[in-house]
Formats: C-alpha cells, structure tokens, sequence
C-alpha cells in the first residue's frame, strides 16, 4: 500500500459513515396507488429512508392534478409533524397551472417527446454526492427529470421515530413543455 493509498481510505471511509457518498438508489414502484390509503399501504411509505421518502414525494405530487385533497393529504403525511401551510398549498397550486406533466418528468422513461409517459415499472433514481450530509438528521438528495439539465434538490430530515420526513422540496420548477403542447416542436 502507497503512502496516499491509506489517507484515500481513510477518507473513503469516513465520507461512508456520514452518507456523503457518491451514488445513486432506484425507488421502484411495481404499481401506482389509487388513492390516500393506497399511498399508505406501499412499503416505502415506512419512511424508513431518505430515499422512499423523496420518491414518494414524487409521486405525491403526480396525484394533484387529479385529486388535489389526496396529494396534499400525502405530503402532510411526508412531512411528519410539519404539515404544509396556506403558504405551501398557494405555491403548489400555483405551479401546477397547466403543468400536471413536471412530477411524472422524474420517472424513467418520461421525457418532452413522449410526453413525459414514464416506462414500467415506475422507476425514480435518487442521486447522493459527497455533499448531501447536511448535518446528523438532515440529507439532500437530488432527482433527475427528463425534461431538465439539472437534477433537483430534496431535503430530508430524521425525526426522533427513525423516519425520514420531507422538509424541503425544488422539485416543481418550471422544464420543457412535453411536444404534443409545443408549437414549435
């Protein structure tokens, strides 16, 4: 072993047992619930990792242009403890004004073409780089939409019951129109 080889490790090491590792973990959904109850019945609604809590979070959102109750019912149930304001619900709806197609952009296979159609099973890929260790109970995971250059950022925190709460989420900014609504497509 070189001289720098055991600093690498050690460093390797370290970054593990924080989680500011580099790397990527697919939430598969086999089916999509059909309702709140259904939402609670997946097994990733255990929160038992940043990573379902963010793609539920995803998937939360795809429900609002068609039963708006039910989605935000499932994001004060993401947030734990800290439901979501009269301020959040204005800003959701406001960024759902004719753009239902932003949440599903974030599942494999959905893109402006086919008009943010995503394959089966549905797939979310979260993405972890050596700087989404925010503090002990705070993680930023990243999500990459079809329809985007960037990937998008989702705050996660661990509360004092084990589970991983949605605290912040970018994930409904504004990306490319799907082709069947572009004229210019």
């Amino acid at each position: 072993m070189g001289l720098f080889d055991s600093i690498k490790k050690a460093a390797n090491d370290v970054a593990q047992s924080i989680g500011g590792g580099n790397g990527t973990v697919d939430v598969v959904f086999a089916s999509l619930p059909e309702d709140l109850a259904g939402f609670k019945s997946l097994p990733q609604a255990a929160l038992a990792t940043p990573y379902d809590t963010a793609a539920l979070t995803v998937l939360a959102f795809c429900f609002y242009p068609h039963d708006k109750d039910a989605s935000l019912a499932m994001l004060d149930y993401l947030r734990g403890p800290r439901p979501l304001s009269d301020y959040d619900k204005q800003f959701i709806r406001d960024r759902f004004m004719d753009k239902d197609y932003v949440p599903r952009s974030y599942f494999h296979g959905s893109t402006p073409q086919n008009d943010y159609q995503p394959t089966e099973p549905y797939t979310i890929t979260l993405i972890e780089n050596p700087h989404s260790k925010i503090d002990e109970n705070m993680i930023r995971l990243f999500i990459r939409s079809g329809g985007a250059d960037s990937p998008r950022q989702v705050d996660l925190r661990l509360a004092k019951d084990g589970k991983w709460y949605l605290w912040e989420q970018y994930l409904l900014s504004d990306i490319r129109q799907p082709e069947s609504a572009n004229p210019w497509a």
